[in-house]
């Protein structure tokens, strides 16, 4: 049997995360690949394997990946995902109404994650195909193959795929359309729009109010591209900050009005099946958190 092509060890000279570090080291592996690897128990530092993507490496260290490892049990068992939450699965894909507060997937530390919870239940490794902030709540969909995976990653780069999203805003929100160059850091640290179109990547969320409340809006968003924090991002920089919002702030004047977590909600996902090329179309109704400030702020 011809050896796998990823087994092997190298060094990586300039330490830092252990999964950046084996993306650098095996750039024939995407990042779902990486993550997997190390999920699984196939990546050692040292002789010592490790299961944390987040692991710091020192300048230099040696990393080996051992494909004939057998799979470590799980280092902290994931609480179980309640399965009706679960709005489609089939053999290629799962799409399911994540819980706010749920992280998408592992970041540093973190070991409870919707991407582990849904390994856990299907008893097999998923593929992120796009990330919904851990305060955002709604649909989201995985792929349980690399075909589906490719499809679907296809369909987001042609914006393909419908997205729409319910949010709560400061202020009387127009509505309209905004397009923007977003970049990682606007100049104060903060990813944001900037006017450098070779420096940014350009960023279109189309705006339509639902209902005007008391200090605050009611919106419906539509994404045409989807950069980080897009949503969160350009309504805060057009002077309407989400209820709730932590990090986008700079622009925002008046009163900042209560809420248990960033008001934004994906409410609706539709994309073309990957295998049988049927379009499919999910809806999520808002979540009570955030019903019960829409009700608690209208006129």
């Amino acid at each position: 049997m011809a050896a796998d092509p990823r087994d092997g060890t190298f060094r990586a000279e300039a330490g830092g995360r252990l999964d950046r570090a084996l993306k650098a080291g095996r750039p024939g592996c995407s990042w779902n690949d990486v993550r997997d690897l190390i999920a699984r128990g196939k990546v050692a530092v040292g002789g010592a394997r490790i299961t944390d993507p987040g692991h710091e490496l020192a300048p230099g260290a040696e990393v080996t990946i051992a494909m004939d490892q057998p799979r470590l049990p799980p280092a902290t068992a994931v609480p179980p995902f309640d399965r009706g939450r679960v709005l489609h699965q089939d053999r290629d894909l799962i799409v399911v109404d994540k819980p706010a507060g749920l992280p998408t997937v592992p970041w540093g530390d973190e070991q409870d994650t919707l991407d582990r919870r849904l390994q856990a239940l299907l008893d097999q490794p998923v593929r992120t195909v796009h990330r919904l902030d851990r305060d955002t709540s709604g649909a989201i969909v995985f792929a349980r193959t690399k075909a589906a995976f490719t499809h679907l990653e296809h369909q987001l780069r042609r914006h393909a795929v419908h997205r729409r999203y319910l949010a709560v805003a400061h202020g009387e929100v127009h509505g309209g359309t905004i397009r923007t160059f977003l970049a990682d850091d606007r100049g104060d640290g903060l990813r944001g729009s900037i006017a450098n179109e070779k420096v940014g990547k350009e960023a279109i969320t189309h705006v339509e109010r639902v209902e005007l409340l008391r200090g605050a809006s009611l919106v419906r968003c539509r994404l045409e591209t989807g950069r980080t924090h897009q949503i969160r991002i350009h309504l805060a920089e057009s002077g309407h900050m989400l209820l709730g919002e932590r990090g986008y702030v700079r622009d925002h004047r008046g009163p900042v009005l209560p809420a248990p977590r960033i008001l934004l909600h994906a409410a609706e996902l539709g994309f073309v099946h990957p295998l049988s090329d049927a379009p499919l179309r999910f809806s999520v109704p808002m979540p009570d958190d955030m019903a019960q400030v829409v009700a608690a702020l209208r006129r």
